[in-house]
């Protein structure tokens, strides 16, 4: 779920000094109100600011950027333009994972090949039917007790990290915003798993195999992300996955929204914990080699990566009903 106009406070003036415009959008967190022109430069220089952090030392190189067809890879790939598309030594591509999800993927695509268009930028698509012979859709309906966002998260990771790779990428940049991290943060947490929040994005290891992920977008929550896109005039497509209503993440955003209404600033206090764990969950998890997946290559903690062994499963339900 995304704001509506409604989120916009235009009976209020802008906080910033001697501006007095009318506002925008209220930020809870921050005790202010912003006008458009206060809001867009606020939004532009935490983007700026992260880059710049999460990227250090970035010299050149290809810099490869999911980009799906919605308000977040489209600000994302917006703001990338903006602040490293008169590099030289930087070439950006866009890549775009098609799983195959019958009224909506199509929508996104052609959001996604208007911007990169506009922006002058490489495009690139890969497809699950055409790198697995499979679709989120005829998964879906094999394995209809699997929510299908544990297969189709780990195979859209799997084909972005395998792209990123074949283009020699530095980084590859997803559009993660503040809502989004907090609710993996929370996630992880509520589940006793410690070690992944080294293993979310942004990365702070390097693993030989996997292109480390940024995610300039950190510090700039859902709703002003949506705000900006419309604020910029962004092309993106606002349409909802058709399976996402499945998804566990749900109990986890919904607790986050609650949580953030009652005590404004929770979201940003949840990157901050992490902040504060990584040297101690650096010690108590050392980084290792991880072996190879036995049949494509990708690093894996076990004999088979995630993405194989579910594609393992749905060849074995296919057996079974055959």
């Amino acid at each position: 779920m995304t704001p509506t106009s409604s989120d916009h406070s235009g009976s209020s003036r802008c906080s910033r000094s001697q501006c007095g415009e009318p506002s925008v959008i209220d930020l809870p967190y921050a005790g202010e109100h912003l006008c458009r022109r206060h809001f867009i430069h606020f939004t532009e220089e935490r983007f700026r600011r992260e880059l710049h952090r999460q990227a250090a030392g970035l010299k050149g190189g290809t810099l490869a950027v999911g980009v799906s067809g919605g308000k977040d890879s489209a600000v994302l790939l917006t703001l990338l333009h903006r602040f490293l598309g008169k590099r030289q030594n930087i070439r950006l591509v866009a890549l775009t994972i098609d799983e195959g999800i019958a009224g909506y993927r199509s929508a996104t695509l052609r959001q996604a090949e208007a911007l990169t268009q506009r922006l002058g930028i490489e495009h690139q698509v890969r497809s699950f039917s055409e790198e697995l012979g499979t679709s989120t859709d005829e998964t879906a309906l094999r394995l209809p007790t699997l929510a299908p966002c544990t297969f189709c998260g780990v195979w859209r990771r799997t084909l972005l990290n395998q792209a990123a790779r074949e283009l020699d990428a530095v980084r590859l940049a997803m559009g993660f915003n503040l809502d989004d991290l907090a609710q993996t943060v929370l996630m992880n947490l509520a589940r006793g798993e410690p070690a992944r929040l080294l293993q979310m994005a942004p990365h702070v290891r390097v693993t030989a195999g996997l292109v480390p992920r940024i995610a300039p977008l950190a510090q700039v929550p859902e709703r002003e992300v949506y705000l900006y896109a419309r604020l910029r005039g962004i092309p993106f497509d606002h349409s909802e996955c058709p399976h996402s209503h499945r998804a566990v993440r749900n109990v986890y955003r919904n607790a986050l929204w609650m949580l953030e209404e009652a005590v404004p600033g929770s979201r940003h206090a949840l990157l901050r914990t992490r902040e504060k764990l990584l040297r101690a969950l650096d010690l108590a998890f050392p980084p290792e080699e991880l072996p190879r997946c036995t049949l494509c290559g990708e690093p894996s903690s076990g004999g088979l990566c995630r993405a194989c062994a579910l594609r393992k499963h749905l060849m074995g339900e296919e057996v079974a009903r055959s």
